[in-house]
């Protein structure tokens, strides 16, 4: 087409898509040229706005890395995970919340009723819990992988004194769909603010906390995947989350317990704090 204008542009760019094979890649590239397109119609965005728009991408590929993504906290800070959560969500099932810029796949595989604390400093905690179905049937083949910051508020990525793989692991569930893992209380931490995404939280005066938190991917056969947080009901933070992340139904007590038996099973202290976590999956569309 010779004569490209403003009035013919944005449906001649979603012409040019139309062949994609996949429908829906065809209509989520359509909708995304449309609304691109009246973004900058609606802003009337300027050649520098522009620049500085792609310059701030690059900014955050070059920050990027295997265990860091830019790109998700970016999503994550712009409230985008989180609304894909909560469209996601299934009557009856735990809800989900934001995977976070520090998952990495290939964690070790641990059985259930591991002990993750090792050398850590901080306050035990026991999370126990079931996995079933919205019905209550318990999923035997259920697997978690699970991860979370240590005493310092750090993740492993963000901190050289901690090895590799520190306070993650994945297990499978037993033949009750039960799980028990030994871990430590996490800690509110300020997400990272060194790349572009704390450029931006930066200029528009907002907090970088997250509220304490455990992460978790919960996956069976022919189940939805759940990705979801479990946040520390005691923690200052847990209204004013900077990814927008927290919802009423994850907000768990840390109950104080001293079972000998279960302490010395699991290699717990004489004190603890128990979270009690059951989660439901919804079945695949």
């Amino acid at each position: 087409m010779k004569n490209i204008t403003k009035d013919n542009l944005t449906d001649t760019v979603k012409s040019s898509f139309r062949r994609i094979d996949d429908e829906r890649t065809r209509h989520l590239v359509n909708r995304l040229v449309h609304h691109l397109h009246a973004f900058a119609t609606e802003t009337q965005l300027s050649h520098e706005e522009w620049r500085e728009g792609i310059a701030f991408l690059h900014r955050a590929a070059e920050i990027s890395s295997p265990s860091r993504s830019e790109f998700t906290l970016m999503s994550d800070v712009l409230g985008l995970s989180s609304l894909v959560d909560l469209l996601a969500a299934r009557p009856g099932a735990t809800e989900g919340s934001v995977l976070g810029p520090f998952h990495t796949r290939g964690s070790p595989w641990m059985t259930s009723g591991a002990n993750l604390i090792k050398n850590n400093p901080g306050q035990a905690v026991l999370i126990r819990g079931r996995v079933t179905d919205v019905q209550g049937q318990p999923l035997t083949q259920a697997s978690i992988d699970f991860w979370q910051n240590a005493d310092n508020g750090m993740y492993w990525q963000m901190d050289d004194s901690q090895p590799q793989d520190n306070l993650r692991c994945q297990i499978q569930v037993l033949s009750d769909g039960s799980f028990e893992l030994a871990t430590l209380r996490p800690q509110p931490y300020l997400v990272p603010t060194d790349g572009p995404v704390g450029e931006l939280l930066g200029v528009s005066h907002r907090d970088a906390w997250r509220p304490a938190h455990f992460h978790i991917i919960v996956e069976a056969p022919g189940y939805r995947s759940l990705i979801t947080e479990v946040f520390d009901d005691a923690d200052p933070w847990v209204d004013k989350d900077a990814v927008f992340g927290v919802r009423a139904s994850l907000v768990r007590p840390f109950k104080p317990e001293s079972d000998a038996a279960t302490a010395a099973r699991l290699g717990l202290p004489e004190h603890y704090l128990v979270v009690d976590l059951p989660i439901r999956l919804a079945i695949q569309d």
